[in-house]
């Protein structure tokens, strides 16, 4: 099993054209500063750790940081990681541009032994818990699957005024991943959508091997 960092889960969804954000990893804080100039303030700044599966948890989320934070900040994140997981792997702090609201989505695979892969579909934020309520398909998925996906879930009205013809084609480009990579598990969590587009702001894959 292998664990992918979330900066290195994101190059993979952008490898089969899945929207992220503008981000990249500093590994001190003169860095940090460097690429939340280049992003532009304010900035999410994250732990990255193939090791850390919840960084919320860990102390290694800080959202909405402005120019005079970013160094303490990193810092800041460096210790409660380490405090958290002192075995862990920490490869810096991902320095993300902050991307504005928009309703919260979830996609990702499983994988099973007897199935094999399939895709989830489901609405995020404060919705996973009101719901708590996910669509499944098998690998492959074609556009009317992926559209039904996000018609059967309750609450579907939620995503009235939102680009669905993005979130099919993210379902639909997931469904590519599945057929073609190793992969073990998937979560892009949350995919945030609007009214034009959508981006994948947090993200986990986990191959197989």
């Amino acid at each position: 099993m292998k664990i992918l960092t979330e900066h290195e889960s994101k190059k993979l969804l952008a490898e089969y054209g899945i929207p992220v954000t503008r981000e990249a990893v500093a590994r001190s804080r003169e860095d940090a500063l460097l690429l939340a100039r280049e992003i532009g303030f304010p900035v999410a700044m994250k732990i990255s750790s193939p090791d850390i599966a919840h960084k919320n948890a860990a102390g290694g989320v800080l959202l909405d940081v402005g120019a005079q934070d970013v160094g303490a900040a990193f810092e800041t994140i460096v210790a409660n990681a380490k405090k958290h997981a002192p075995d862990a792997r920490i490869d810096g702090v991902l320095v993300q541009e902050m991307v504005p609201r928009g309703t919260e989505i979830v996609i990702g695979i499983k994988f099973d032994s007897q199935f094999g892969h399939a895709v989830m579909f489901g609405l995020g934020g404060v919705f996973v818990e009101v719901l708590n309520e996910v669509s499944f398909r098998i690998v492959p998925l074609t556009e009317q699957d992926a559209l039904e996906m996000t018609e059967e879930i309750r609450g579907h009205s939620i995503l009235d005024g939102c680009d669905v013809g993005a979130i099919v084609d993210t379902i639909i480009k997931v469904s590519e991943m599945a057929a073609k990579e190793d992969i073990l598990e998937l979560d892009i969590n949350p995919l945030v959508t609007c009214e034009r587009g959508v981006v994948a702001v947090d993200a986990r894959v986990v191959f197989q091997k």
